[in-house]
């Protein structure tokens, strides 16, 4: 007697499934599998708060959603992601797939959507997607509004003095010895009115606008980024005040490295991990007899610049970074190596202070 196999049951609402969403500035598209790895569906969704709803519901009739991969959970997936961990689904951001990948299944929507999923359904996608609802946010805000107030105010500088490269000698002579902020108060007091006898001196007249112009938008940026300085300094000393009292950590650099972490650093299981995320975990770089370690020029710059910073800190204000130092020069270490473990340490330290505040929400 043949057996009939009997037909594909239809999962039912409490059985686990998996979300993948391949995301994109107007219309996100989502994928739900089983834990089988079997599509089950997949649709389109505008990238809207009536869509993420939408989607939310979508997904849960088809079962319980506990995990979700998101391409771009940091640009166009970042509302997305902020609304499933609202919904305690565990976020994870998911790369785009690998050129073997793409040549064997394609290139679509739907395509990355269930990639998105299996790659969380596999374990490749381990890195969990940053909250982003709360101070270190903030600060993030802030820290790109100043940087490129930084950026414009450097520019503008630069093209002044460019100015006064080709300016008449007379006035490249009353400018001349300078400092930079007598140099753009001096500047700003131009008057920017056109003469009446303009023609007679038309050159003139328009260096001096523009240095008057460039003069006022230097002014406008320092005020603008003294101002920034002054919210980010305010939101490390209330949320995060530890990380102020070790030698050579200033709320420039303690932003910076919150802003690496992220509003939910319980998603980083050691200091070991922060640190290969810096950018300063040692690689090995051995051959024969000989055994060293050789600079990651992986992770985050922007945190490796920050380490750098406050090591080079350390290294003239700090008796016992000074003494750590001489050891190792004794020892035959380069000063290259020697800030490289040093920046290694103040990842661990960093780590340390934030993660000691999480409370309940600490993973083993």
């Amino acid at each position: 007697m043949v057996s009939v196999p009997s037909p594909r049951k239809r999962p039912s609402v409490v059985d686990e499934v998996v979300l993948g969403v391949d995301t994109h500035r107007d219309v996100h598209v989502a994928a739900v599998l089983s834990t089988l790895g079997a599509v089950m569906d997949t649709a389109p969704f505008p990238a809207t708060t009536g869509g993420y709803c939408e989607l939310w519901e979508w997904a849960s009739r088809l079962g319980t959603v506990r995990r979700a991969g998101v391409e771009g959970s940091g640009s166009y997936g970042a509302a997305l992601s902020r609304y499933l961990l609202a919904h305690r689904v565990e976020v994870f951001e998911v790369n785009r797939a690998d050129r073997s990948v793409r040549r064997r299944r394609g290139k679509s929507d739907p395509v990355d959507a269930q990639e998105a999923a299996r790659a969380v359904l596999s374990g490749r996608a381990r890195s969990q997607a940053k909250a982003g609802d709360g101070p270190v946010q903030c600060a993030r805000l802030f820290k790109l509004a100043k940087d490129s107030a930084v950026k414009a105010r450097t520019q503008a500088i630069n093209q002044l003095k460019a100015i006064m490269v080709t300016a008449d000698p007379d006035l490249r002579e009353q400018l001349a010895g300078l400092k930079n902020p007598a140099l753009v108060r001096t500047c700003a007091q131009f008057d920017d009115r056109d003469d009446d006898d303009g023609e007679k001196d038309a050159v003139g007249q328009a260096t001096r606008i523009a240095l008057c112009l460039l003069a006022q938008r230097i002014d406008q940026l320092t005020g603008q980024i003294r101002d920034l300085e002054r919210r980010l300094t305010g939101l490390v000393e209330r949320h995060f005040p530890q990380l102020l009292v070790p030698v050579g950590i200033g709320p420039d650099s303690a932003a910076t490295l919150l802003i690496t972490m992220g509003d939910n650093p319980e998603r980083l299981c050691s200091e070991a991990s922060f640190a290969a995320l810096c950018g300063v975990s040692p690689v090995e770089h051995s051959s024969g007899r000989q055994r060293r370690h050789r600079l990651n020029r992986g992770g985050d710059r922007q945190a490796n610049a920050a380490l750098y910073r406050i090591v080079q800190s350390r290294l003239r204000f700090d008796a016992r970074t000074r003494n750590y130092y001489e050891r190792r020069i004794v020892e035959g270490k380069t000063r290259r190596e020697i800030i490289r473990c040093l920046k290694r340490y103040a990842a661990r330290e960093v780590f340390n202070l934030v993660r000691s505040g999480i409370g309940p929400r600490e993973v083993a």
